[in-house]
C-alpha cells in the first residue's frame, strides 16, 4: 500500500523519536537520580550503556520478525514492551531496579527503530530514500532539541518519575498515531518465513559484506560521539559550567541544531557529488572539528562558548554521516531489509553502548575526557572511513 512522502516522513519521524526521547528527556534529571537513589555518577551513566547495548541487541529479535509479519505487528509488540519498561523506571526504587526498567525499555524501543529503516527501504532507494531519511531526521530533530527542554519542566512540577510516566504515555500514542496512519509497506507475498539456517546464513552474508560492514561501523561510531555527549554532558554542564537543568537543554539543543539542519542537505548533495563523497567529506570535517576541540581543552581553551562552537560545527559534518551512509548500507539488501536494517542497527548501538562502557570511568564532570572521548570516535570512523571508501575510488579512477 502507498503511502505519500511527507506523510511517511512525519509518521516515520515520530515513531522514530520513541527510543532516543528515552534518552534525552532524562538527561536534565541525571544529577537528581544520583542524589535520590543514593547512587553515584558512573551507576546512572551505566544506564545508558545497558540501554544502548540491549536496544542494539533487540533489534536483531525485530528485524526477522519484520520480513516475516510485516511491519505493523512487531512494532505494536516492542510499544507495549517499552511501556512496560517505562512503568518499571517510575516506580524503581533503587539504581538496580532503574537499570533493569532500562533494560526493558530498551528491548521495546528497538522495534521501532528497525521498522522506520525497514519501511524507508520498502519505499525508496537511492537519493530518494536519503531524502526520505532526511526527512525522518527533520521530525526527529524534535527529539534532541525538545526532549531536555520537556524533561527539564517536567521535573519543576515532579520528581525524576514523572520522566518515564510521561515517556510511556507517548509510546501509547504512538501506538495509535501507527493503527491508524501508517499502512502495511511489506506485502504478504514479499515475506519470509523465520528460518534459523537461513537467518544465520544471512548474518553471515552480511557480515561478509565489507560494504556493509564498513558503512554500518562508519555511522555507528559517528553516533557513538553523539551518545558519549549525552552520558556525560549534564554533568559537565551542570558542574564545570554552573548551567540550570533549563540552562543545559538550551545548550544542548543549540548543539543538535546543527545535527539536523545539516542532514537536510545530504541528499541533494548526495545526487550531485555522490552519496559517498559526502559521507566521507563529512567524516574528515568531523574529525577535524573533534580533535581541534580536545587540543583546546587539553590546553586549558576551555570556556562554554569554544566547546558549543565547535560542537555545532562537528555536528553540522555529522548531519552529512549518518543518512547517507544508513542508505549505502541497505541498497544491496533490499530482499532482507528487516534484517540487514536490525544488524545494522544493532553493531551501531552496541558501538555506542561499548565507547560509554570504556570512557566511563575516565568521566570527572569536566570538559577534558568528554571532549578527548568524542575525537576518539571521529578518529575511528575516520580510519573505518579511509578503509571502506579508498576501494570505491580506486576501483572508479580512470585507467592511466
Amino acid at each position: 500500500m502507498s503511502i505519500g512522502f511527507v506523510r511517511s516522513a512525519i509518521v516515520l519521524g515520530l515513531l522514530a523519536v520513541v527510543g532516543p526521547f528515552a534518552i534525552d528527556l532524562y538527561l536534565p534529571a541525571m544529577p537528581q537520580i544520583v542524589a535520590d537513589l543514593n547512587t553515584d555518577d558512573a551507576a546512572v551513566q551505566f544506564t545508558f550503556t545497558v540501554y544502548f547495548i540491549a536496544f542494539g541487541l533487540a533489534q536483531l529479535i525485530y528485524g526477522p520478525l519484520a520480513d516475516c509479519y510485516g511491519r505493523r505487528l512487531p512494532v505494536f509488540l516492542g510499544l507495549v514492551v517499552y511501556i512496560i519498561g517505562s512503568l518499571m523506571c517510575a516506580w524503581a526504587a533503587d539504581v538496580d531496579a532503574l537499570t533493569l526498567g532500562r533494560l526493558v525499555q530498551a528491548i521495546g524501543a528497538g522495534a521501532p527503530m528497525v521498522i522506520v529503516r525497514a519501511v524507508v527501504r520498502d519505499l525508496h532507494t537511492g537519493t530518494e530514500a536519503t531524502r526520505l531519511m532526511a526527512l525522518v531526521m527533520l521530525v526527529f530533530s524534535v527529539s534532541p532539541m525538545l526532549a531536555p527542554l520537556a524533561g527539564s519542566l517536567l521535573i519543576t512540577f515532579g520528581s525524576w518519575r514523572l520522566i518515564f510516566l510521561t515517556l510511556g504515555v507517548l509510546a501509547f500514542a504512538s501506538m495509535v498515531m501507527i493503527f491508524f496512519q501508517l499502512p502495511e509497506t511489506l506485502p504478504p507475498e514479499r515475506r519470509s518465513k523465520i528460518d534459523a539456517t537461513a537467518l544465520v546464513r544471512s548474518t553471515i552474508y552480511l557480515f561478509g559484506d565489507a560494504r556493509f560492514l564498513g558503512l554500518t561501523l562508519i555511522g555507528g561510531f559517528a553516533l557513538a560521539s553523539f551518545f558519549v555527549f549525552i552520558a556525560a554532558a549534564p554533568l559537565v554542564y551542570m558542574t564545570q559550567y554552573e548551567l540550570t537543568p533549563t540552562g543545559f537543554s538550551i545548550v544542548f539543543a543549540i548543539n543538535a541544531v546543527g545535527f539536523f539542519a545539516s542532514s537536510q542537505f545530504a541528499a541533494p548533495l548526495g545526487e550531485r557529488h555522490g552519496m559517498a563523497r559526502v559521507a566521507f567529506v563529512g567524516v574528515g570535517g568531523f574529525t577535524a572539528a573533534t580533535t581541534t576541540l580536545f587540543i583546546l581543552v587539553w590546553s586549558g581553551i576551555d570556556g562554554l562558548p569554544v566547546l558549543m562552537a565547535l560542537l555545532f560545527i562537528a555536528n553540522s559534518f555529522l548531519g552529512q554521516v549518518i543518512a547517507p551512509t544508513m542508505v549505502m548500507a541497505l541498497e544491496d539488501h533490499g530482499e532482507h531489509a528487516g534484517m540487514a536494517s536490525s544488524l545494522g542497527g544493532t553493531l551501531q548501538m552496541v558501538a555506542g553502548g561499548v565507547m560509554i562502557g570504556l570512557c566511563t570511568p575516565f568521566f570527572d564532570r569536566t570538559a577534558l575526557p568528554l571532549t578527548g572521548a568524542i575525537a576518539a570516535c571521529a578518529i575511528i570512523t575516520l580510519a573505518l572511513a579511509l578503509a571502506t571508501f579508498r576501494p570505491a575510488r580506486r576501483k572508479n579512477a580512470p585507467a592511466k
